[in-house]
């Protein structure tokens, strides 16, 4: 559900901007006063699994369409809404900046699809209530399914809003809601599955971190360092090889767009020159763009994720890069902020 450039006018863009930069600030300041100690590391982690697991792109039988896993829902779940909003802020940034998934106007658009929806709606208002503080397996599945389900149909929702609003090309607001909502209700539903196996996980190897007011059952004994071992080894399988196996088929955004459009791809029907500025800066930054090795000459066949391989080594180099640099990005956020906190009160 990465929003590309040809989607978003410069106003609707900007303004997008503005919004998933408030939300980041706000989030800081949160982060700097109320952020654990023992989960400074668990965002860098939870981070690098985020953007690995968003490389597997899974079938959608019968459709002709794949989804990818979101990840808002499990970083708000482990980590509070205001840290889960940095980290995947941070995937999304990583992502944009060196292999090209997302366009750079649209990155505020995407900041806010995949962040405040899960974060500051779904968690709040459907995961708590349900998911409660007792632990319970059964009401963290039930919680985890139906909070990333509403989480990510918000999210494409707002995706159709913002296209509809930004006016640059000829998706009318009926069809191309219709067509997005349900591709994304079963992307969710295995969104939710995946959500409800991460969180029972780490639930039963420390009931703190998933609800703090379970701190005095032990779980089944597991330390952070040994979480976060798991994260790490999980996340450079998933990067390093099972991305090879990522599906073709074109991702639920780019079908609904096939669908209500009749072509594969969208131009703005008014180009501004920000398209190409922008553009330009993507290629000079993205040095695995497509998460895969750049092509050259007479290899090139349009875009980089039309013409991904089904097993392509430079997968594997993009998988654990990326994953790398996201781990850093949010560690480094997570011991800033938690520093200044520790500075403050002192």
């Amino acid at each position: 559900m990465h929003m590309s450039d040809a989607l978003v006018s410069p106003a609707v863009g900007g303004a997008l901007w503005a919004a998933s930069a408030g939300l980041i600030a706000v989030s800081a300041r949160k982060v700097n006063g109320e952020l654990d100690e023992k989960k400074v590391p668990l965002m860098g982690v939870a981070g690098a699994f985020i953007f690995a697991a968003q490389m597997i792109n899974f079938s959608i039988p019968g459709t002709g369409s794949s989804g990818h896993l979101g990840g808002g829902m499990i970083l708000a779940v482990l980590l509070g809404p205001w840290a889960a909003m940095i980290t995947i802020a941070s995937v999304l940034v990583i992502q944009a900046l060196f292999f090209a998934d997302g366009g750079l106007l649209a990155l505020g658009c995407n900041i806010f699809n995949l962040g405040f929806f899960p974060a500051f709606v779904a968690y709040p208002f459907i995961y708590k209530p349900l998911a409660g503080n007792s632990g319970s397996r059964g009401r963290i599945i039930a919680a985890s399914v139906l909070s990333s389900i509403v989480a990510l149909q918000a999210g494409a929702f707002a995706v159709v809003v913002q296209t509809v609003f930004s006016g640059i090309s000829s998706l009318p607001f009926g069809t191309f809601s219709l067509v997005m909502q349900p591709i994304h209700l079963a992307i969710g539903l295995v969104e939710g599955i995946v959500t409800a196996a991460v969180v029972v996980f780490v639930a039963r190897a420390r009931p703190d971190i998933v609800a703090p007011a379970a701190g005095e059952q032990k779980g089944n004994g597991w330390s952070i360092q040994r979480i976060v071992l798991a994260l790490v080894v999980v996340a450079a399988v998933i990067g390093g090889a099972l991305s090879w196996f990522a599906s073709a088929d074109p991702d639920g955004l780019e079908w609904a767009i096939a669908k209500t459009t009749g072509r594969e791809e969208v131009h703005p029907e008014s180009p501004s020159p920000v398209y190409g500025v922008l553009e330009s800066l993507q290629e000079k930054l993205a040095f695995l763009p497509g998460y895969g090795f750049r092509q050259s000459g007479a290899e090139e066949s349009g875009p980089a994720e039309e013409s991904w391989p089904a097993v392509d080594p430079g997968a594997s180099v993009a998988g654990i890069i990326g994953a790398a640099l996201t781990l850093l990005l949010a560690l480094a956020a997570g011991i800033i902020f938690h520093r200044k906190s520790a500075n403050r009160s002192a």
